[in-house]
């Protein structure tokens, strides 16, 4: 990996894609975040997948080659056994003979390819693709091949569950091995959750009705139907899941929430469940937190400048409260965790509070709350500012005694960062003189209320260009400088779909609407000025609305109008 690395660098350095210097700091941060260095170059923006296969291949003097356009043969497969595919970081293409064509990230490795040549007992013909793509098509045909959901389903037996708690995989199981003596059940709920990791999901739904049960995957924010399975699975599907996330089997008519650890390749990743009663049943939903996906840098979130600087200047403060609004799955969390680790030093006391601890962060006090046991937000909150903290990160403000005691422990020296649920910057105001906190306390206590949505990208493979008329732009929301502003290019795309993003977008980006409080909107808010007045103010000492940053990534071909349209409102 690092020898890899450095001859990357090397190659983007004479190909001017990278200054002095940069490289050196990007292949450390790919490093300590144990992530591909390709893929780190990818989120900052260096090159695209697209251009790192066209320059390795080119000094490797090697063809590149799509694997998302691939039609594979079963032949092949077996040609290279799965485990020594995933041990090398391979994937075989196609096999002539005695020659076998096959996918690499790292062509320089000589003595890699010298093992695969004495397993196989073939010769290689070597091409080029990024060691995400080769893992994404791994884990999506070789699965395939070992084991389909229909399979699955005709060797399902009502009266041979298997959910002993005995069946269930230890942390550091590889998930991606599915054995053949494992029941259809484990089969099938190990295969769901594979087929999700694969392709980039950031939820599973398992849904019961009268006379099936339907897996809906959310993708980049839209929903997508996956499987459709025979009722008589709903039962033992729940209680495996159960099971996994150590709940109670028994218990069908309340809510419950758990979590759960599984390895999938060479990562561990977390599994927050949610099982809620419904009419037919009950339904559960994943949430799947990948720590290798959280921004390791605050400046890799790509805020808009005056956004970024707003944020940046909030978290230098000694004290006071920074708050980020927004649904669930707008990315709070990730911005506040880019934020703790923007903050985080040896020489201040930084801890946090949440419900559940959803990322663990090497050297930070993280406290789980557990109302069970009678350990709350507020509660937790009261004990940790007995602990002499610098800085502390609340998971959310549910009531008012958790407001109060972190606008007081703001008040009183106390870096404060935390979330709520609210459509906008302006409206957190309101809502936090709604939850019982005098105007004059939400005032003196706030430094920055962030307000953040989550945007599809556009899929670079396939956007189209797409002319719009000037007055329907401006109807939109961009103004009459926009069009003369060389930073802001007007150049407009939108989705067609391809066989990378199958809809037009792949992959989303944060929207961030930050309000700064600003001497005279705290003067406003004292005063009991209205709600609009407050936002015409804070706009005209230069907040970006969410609108107003939706319609820049737009311009800048990131995202389309539609998929702005969908997520913000007009202001």
């Amino acid at each position: 990996m690092s020898q890899f690395g450095k001859k990357l660098r090397a190659i983007l350095e004479k190909a001017n894609k990278l200054e002095d210097g940069v490289g050196d700091a990007l292949l450390a941060e790919a490093q300590s975040s144990k992530r591909p260095f390709t893929e780190v170059l990818v989120k900052k923006g260096v090159a695209t997948e697209q251009e790192l296969v066209a320059l390795i291949a080119k000094a490797a003097n090697i063809p590149p080659i799509d694997l998302s356009k691939l039609i594979l043969n079963k032949d092949v497969l077996e040609s290279v056994p799965e485990d020594v595919a995933r041990d090398y970081g391979v994937f075989p293409v196609d096999k002539i003979g005695s020659i076998i064509t096959i996918a690499v990230a790292n062509p320089f490795d000589v003595l890699k390819l010298d093992d695969i040549r004495i397993v196989t007992g073939c010769q290689l013909r070597l091409v080029v693709s990024t060691e995400e793509e080769i893992e994404r098509t791994r884990g999506k045909n070789y699965q395939q091949e070992s084991e389909s959901v229909d399979g699955i389903l005709d060797s399902f037996d009502d009266a041979d569950v298997s959910l002993k708690e005995d069946d269930l995989e230890e942390d550091g199981t590889d998930l991606s091995e599915i054995s053949d003596k494992d029941s259809p059940v484990v089969k099938l709920v190990n295969k769901m959750i594979l087929d999700a990791c694969n392709q980039g999901v950031s939820d599973i739904h398992i849904e019961p009705f009268e006379k099936k049960v339907v897996v809906r995957y959310r993708k980049d924010g839209a929903m997508e139907e996956a499987m459709t399975l025979p009722k008589r699975m709903q039962n033992n599907i729940t209680s495996r899941i159960k099971i996994m996330s150590k709940l109670d089997i028994a218990e069908k008519r309340k809510p419950q929430d758990g979590k759960f650890q599984m390895k999938i390749g060479r990562k561990a990743i977390d599994f927050r469940v949610s099982i809620l009663p419904v009419v037919w049943g009950e339904k559960t939903v994943f949430r799947i937190l990948d720590s290798s996906n959280l921004a390791t840098d605050i400046r890799a979130l790509g805020f808009e400048k005056q956004s970024m600087e707003d944020y940046l200047w909030a978290c230098a403060q000694p004290y006071g409260m920074i708050l980020v609004t927004g649904p669930t799955g707008s990315g709070k969390s990730t911005t506040l965790y880019s934020a703790v680790r923007h903050i985080a030093s040896p020489e201040i006391n930084l801890v946090t509070v949440e419900d559940p601890v959803e990322y663990q962060l090497d050297g930070i006090n993280q406290v789980p709350v557990n109302p069970k046991a009678g350990l709350t937000f507020s509660g937790a909150l009261r004990s940790i500012l007995r602990q002499d903290p610098d800085v502390v990160l609340l998971g959310e403000i549910r009531d008012t005694e958790t407001l109060e005691i972190a606008v007081k422990a703001a008040l009183t020296g106390h870096l404060v960062l935390s979330t709520l649920h609210t459509n906008d910057a302006p409206s957190t105001i309101t809502r936090m003189i709604d939850m019982g906190c005098d105007p004059f306390m939400v005032a003196s206590s706030t430094l920055l209320i962030c307000a953040q949505r989550l945007g599809r990208r556009l899929c670079v493979s396939c956007k189209k260009p797409v002319d719009i008329p000037k007055a329907a732009l401006l109807k939109l929301g961009f103004l009459e400088q926009d069009f003369d502003d060389e930073d802001i290019p007007m150049t407009l795309f939108e989705p067609v779909g391809c066989p990378r993003c199958k809809n037009g977008y792949k992959g989303r980006f944060a929207l961030l609407e930050t309000m700064r409080m600003t001497e005279s909107v705290k003067r406003m808010i004292v005063d009991g000025a209205h709600l609009a007045d407050v936002k015409k103010q804070a706009l005209s000492e230069g907040m970006l609305t969410l609108r107003r940053c939706g319609l820049l990534n737009a311009a800048r071909g990131m995202t389309s109008l539609q998929e702005i349209e969908a997520q913000t409102m007009a202001d």
